[in-house]
């Protein structure tokens, strides 16, 4: 297997840095993402007589249940995440660092930005990344939460809006630097509520000297009438409850129509808020359009039973970015157990058609999720059946996801910082990088004027009341 790579005098092969295998002629398995469906898609191959070759635009497997708490300072980036090539090199995986650009399924290339990679097998699972339902201006003022840089930066935003606060004179410019929004109240809008909340409430008081932290207020929206809509309607009534209990304001049947840095507005109410965080929608990678096959609303791909492209045997799709249904008509939800499930299975078909037999159909085996809603609270459902909530369910999500994380180190680790933040309300990983903030950098209020433009109101640095114009582009979520 060669990388080939293109410079101004045309495409090239470069044998320097094909991934070394004394099994040059076996089948060429390659997996596009090291997530929770490539990485145990790459460890089920394991001795197969395949050889077996990883692409990732990062050089680590994260463990994305647990981003949340990186970007709320209870962990540290290093505590949930950890490098493929460590994870997967007595696996015999060759892994490549690299941007996919697309697949070309006639001629069983995968394209890469510098470059392409022929395959015999594929098994694509890239993921999934934030929709704004089409107003991606929006992202620059209300970041969403899939990757470590995204969590950095939302604790950044966290941790800095505390200390502009903390040297604000004008009062109604500290009261927005104290508001922070989160829309979408599924699993991980809910998380980081409850997560804020604890921050504000019993972490940071003391520390400062001119604000009270305890004022912060956390604002979580969503579109729908209730919050967690993939749980019973009385888990959902649960989790508002110890939501309301930790001070978080509850919004449901609130529609987004419009954000700027200056907040947000739902209908012509305007919030004004510094700090807003979006939990709303996720769309497929834009990988699953170069396939050529049908997808779903989201942008998945509508695979077979046997978690293969409609007329493509040998390439698989699996994770967030498969559409299907279980055994009883419902959706395969795309949580990790069922990607870890999916990308064994992928590993299981591939060998399979290596040995002459028919795949087999895929069978989703749901052991439950959970949804954690702050020191000693969560909601869930064990085995589709049976009901769970408070610190019972807070200890199986805790104990679900000690078995789940990779390495011994992290493990420990993950548990020492949740030992202490237990019992002393403590966030170890309060670090603030990127920029130092600067009070001279807040930008003065636009109120929106009636054709969506935005216009300077030079008489205050934030405006505080509602605006009564009607934005722009009204969306849902």
């Amino acid at each position: 297997m060669a990388l080939c790579v293109e410079d101004g005098l045309g495409r090239h092969d470069l044998s320097c840095v094909s991934p070394k295998s004394k099994r040059e002629d076996l089948p060429h398995v390659v997996i596009l993402g090291g997530g929770f469906a490539g990485l145990y898609a790459a460890r089920h191959l394991y001795k197969a007589p395949v050889r077996v070759t990883m692409v990732d635009r990062h050089n680590h497997h994260l463990f994305q249940p647990l981003l949340y708490q990186v970007a709320t300072a209870t962990l540290s980036p290093s505590e949930i995440a950890a490098p493929l090539r460590a994870l997967l090199g007595r696996h015999d995986v060759s892994v490549v660092l690299a941007e996919v650009t697309g697949v070309d399924t006639v001629g069983k290339r995968v394209l890469l930005s510098d470059g392409e990679l022929k395959y015999d097998f594929l098994v694509i699972a890239t993921g999934a990344t934030h929709s704004y339902f089409g107003n991606d201006a929006w992202a620059q003022h209300a970041p969403g939460l899939k990757s470590i840089e995204d969590a950095v930066e939302i604790r950044r935003r966290i941790l800095v809006a505390f200390e502009l606060a903390e040297r604000e004179p004008d009062p109604e410019v500290r009261r927005a630097l104290l508001n922070f929004i989160i829309i979408g109240a599924g699993p991980t809008g809910v998380e980081l509520a409850g997560s804020l909340a604890e921050i504000s409430r019993h972490s940071l008081p003391g520390d400062f000297r001119n604000i009270d932290p305890r004022e912060a207020r956390i604002i979580l929206i969503e579109g729908i009438d209730r919050v967690l809509p993939v749980y019973p309607d009385d888990l959902s009534q649960k989790a508002c409850r110890t939501l309301e209990k930790l001070g978080v304001e509850v919004r449901t049947g609130a529609r987004v129509t419009h954000i700027n840095e200056q907040g947000v507005f739902i209908g012509t109410e305007f919030i004004p808020a510094r700090t807003v965080l979006w939990a709303a929608g996720v769309a497929a990678s834009p990988v699953a359009r170069s396939l050529g096959a049908q997808l779903d609303r989201a942008g998945r791909v509508l695979v077979t039973p046997e978690l293969t492209v409609p007329g493509h045997d040998d390439v698989f799709v699996v994770g967030d970015l498969a559409s299907l249904n279980d055994a009883d008509g419902k959706p395969v939800p795309g949580l990790a157990p069922a990607a870890m499930q999916e990308g064994k299975h992928a590993a299981h078909n591939i060998r399979r058609q290596l040995q002459g037999k028919p795949m087999e159909a895929f069978s989703y085996w749901d052991r439950g999720s959970y949804a954690v809603i702050g020191r000693g609270h969560a909601v869930g459902i064990a085995f589709r059946r049976f009901k769970q909530s408070g610190f019972s369910a807070w200890m199986a999500w805790l104990l679900i996801h000690i078995t789940f994380l990779i390495g011994f180190r992290s493990r420990l680790a993950v548990l020492l910082d949740w030992a202490y933040s237990y019992l002393t309300f403590g966030k170890s990983a309060r670090i603030i990088t990127g920029p130092s903030p600067r009070l001279d950098r807040l930008q003065p209020t636009h109120a929106l004027t009636e054709g969506g433009e935005t216009s300077a109101a030079p008489e205050s640095r934030f405006q505080a009341t509602a605006s009564h114009a009607e934005p722009a582009s009204p969306v849902t979520h």
